[in-house]
C-alpha cells in the first residue's frame, strides 16, 4: 500500500514536534466528526484528517527524540531509564511460581524472561492477576531470531495429561485472566492445535467466567486447525506477526510470513463466536522505520484485528538478534494514539509492553465485561 502524507492539523491547531511530548491544557474544542466510508480508503482519509502524521514521527527522529543508541562491545552505553525491570515478589508470585515447579509446567513469562513478571503474577496496580502458561513442552520447532526459547527438529511428544493438569492448576490460583501459548509444533500432524482446544476446553469446564486468551503460533496456515481453536471457547485469540512486513525474513523463521500471520488472525474472526476479540503484537527496535509501522498498522487493521499491542525488543543473548535501537515512551505514546484512531477497540504500548500484559489484559477484561453485559445472551453461566 502507498502510505499517503498525512500533515493537515486537527481543528486548527498547528502540530509540531514539541506537541508530540505533552498535551495542552488549552486546546481548541474539536469541530463536528466528519463521516468517512468504512473502507480502507475511508480509514486513511480519516488519519490524514484526524491523527498524528508520519511527520510527526520523523519530527521525532529529527531530534533524536524518537529513539536512543544502543551500545556496542567499543561503545558500551547503559540501557535508557525507561527500560528499567522491578523485582518480582508478592504472595500471589510465590504461589504461582510454587505451583508451576510441582505441576512441571512452562510459562512464557520465565522462557523468555519477560520483565513483567512480577507486575502480572501479582496483580499488579489493577488487581487483574494473570500468568502466560506455555504447553506443548519448552521446545520448539523454528528458530526465530529474537526468541529465547529452545529449538529442534524433533521435540518430545507432547504430555497427554497436560490440558487436566493446565487446566487444574489454573483453576486453583484464582486468576482472573489466562493466556495459554505455545511452541510452533510444525511436527505435529495438527500443530498442536487438539492440544490447545482441549486445553481450554477443560479450563472452562472449572472455571467458566475466566476470561482465555489463546496465544497461537501460525499453524502453518492450516485452516482446520485455527477453525478448531477459535470455537474452542476462548474469549481472545492472539498471534503475533512480530515486526514489520519489510522485516519478516530477517526476524522470524523462514516457515511464518506476513501475509500468512494476516490469514490466520483472519480466518480466526470469521469462524470464532460473535464477540471473540483478535490480537496482534509487534516489537519495535528491529531496524524498523516508522513509514513501515504505521504501513503495517493499516494492514492490521484492514484484517479485522481489534487489539494490537506494541513493546521494544530485548535482546535475550548474545546469539540472538541485536537491538536496533530504543524507541522512547513518547514515540510508543504516538503509536497508541494513531492506533485507536484508527479503530483498534484497544492499543497497549510502551517499552515494557510485552504480547500478554498485564495492564492490557485489565482492559480488555473490561472490554469483554462490557460487551457480554450489553448482549445478555452471551453471558456464561457460573
Amino acid at each position: 500500500m502507498v502510505m499517503h502524507s498525512r500533515v493537515r492539523s486537527v481543528a486548527g491547531n498547528i502540530k509540531c514536534a514539541a506537541r508530540l511530548f505533552c498535551s495542552s491544557s488549552t486546546t481548541t474544542p474539536p469541530a463536528a466528526p466528519l463521516q468517512f466510508p468504512q473502507t480502507l480508503a475511508g480509514l486513511r482519509a480519516r488519519l490524514a484528517e484526524e491523527s498524528p502524521s508520519l511527520s510527526d514521527f520523523l519530527a521525532l527522529k529529527s531530534e533524536s527524540a524518537y529513539s536512543v543508541e544502543v551500545g556496542t562491545k567499543k561503545k558500551p552505553l547503559p540501557k535508557p531509564k525507561w527500560m528499567k525491570e522491578a523485582v518480582p515478589g508478592g504472595e500471589k508470585y510465590v504461589q504461582i511460581k510454587k505451583k508451576l515447579r510441582e505441576l512441571k509446567l512452562h510459562t512464557v513469562c520465565e522462557e523468555a524472561r519477560c520483565p513483567n513478571l512480577g507486575e502480572c503474577w501479582s496483580g499488579g496496580e489493577t488487581g487483574t492477576a494473570t500468568a502466560t502458561i506455555m504447553i506443548l513442552g519448552d521446545t520448539c520447532t523454528r528458530g526465530c531470531r529474537f526468541c529465547n526459547v529452545k529449538t529442534s527438529r524433533t521435540p518430545p511428544p507432547p504430555d497427554p495429561d497436560e490440558p487436566t493438569n493446565v487446566a487444574e492448576a489454573i483453576a486453583s490460583w484464582g486468576l482472573d485472566y489466562v493466556v495459554i501459548t505455545s511452541v510452533d509444533r510444525d511436527d505435529l500432524p495438527d500443530q498442536g492445535s487438539g492440544h490447545f482446544t482441549e486445553t481450554v476446553q477443560k479450563l472452562k469446564a472449572l472455571k467458566p467466567n475466566m476470561l482465555i486468551e489463546a496465544l497461537v503460533p501460525d499453524f502453518r496456515g492450516d485452516a482446520d486447525c485455527v477453525e478448531k481453536v477459535a470455537k474452542s471457547g476462548l474469549d481472545v485469540f492472539a498471534h503475533n506477526i512480530e515486526t514489520v512486513e519489510e522485516l519478516q525474513s530477517v526476524v522470524r523463521d523462514h516457515r511464518a510470513n506476513f501475509k500468512q500471520s494476516l490469514d490466520v488472525l483472519m480466518m480466526a474472526k470469521e469462524n470464532a463466536p460473535a464477540g471473540t476479540l483478535t490480537k496482534t503484537s509487534i516489537m519495535l527496535g528491529c531496524g524498523e522505520t516508522p513509514d513501515q509501522v504505521v504501513k503495517t498498522m493499516e494492514k492490521v487493521r484492514a484484517a479485522g484485528v481489534d487489539v494490537m499491542t506494541f513493546g521494544q525488543y530485548m535482546r535475550p543473548s548474545k546469539r540472538h538478534m541485536p537491538v536496533s535501537e530504543y524507541v522512547t515512551p513518547e514515540a510508543f505514546d504516538k503509536y497508541q494514539k494513531l492506533g485507536m484512531e484508527m479503530g483498534f477497540r484497544y492499543v497497549a504500548s510502551g517499552p515494557m509492553v510485552r504480547s500478554s500484559y498485564k495492564a492490557g489484559e485489565f482492559y480488555i477484561k473490561s472490554m469483554i465485561e462490557s460487551d457480554r453485559a450489553a448482549s445478555p445472551s452471551k453471558l456464561t453461566s457460573s
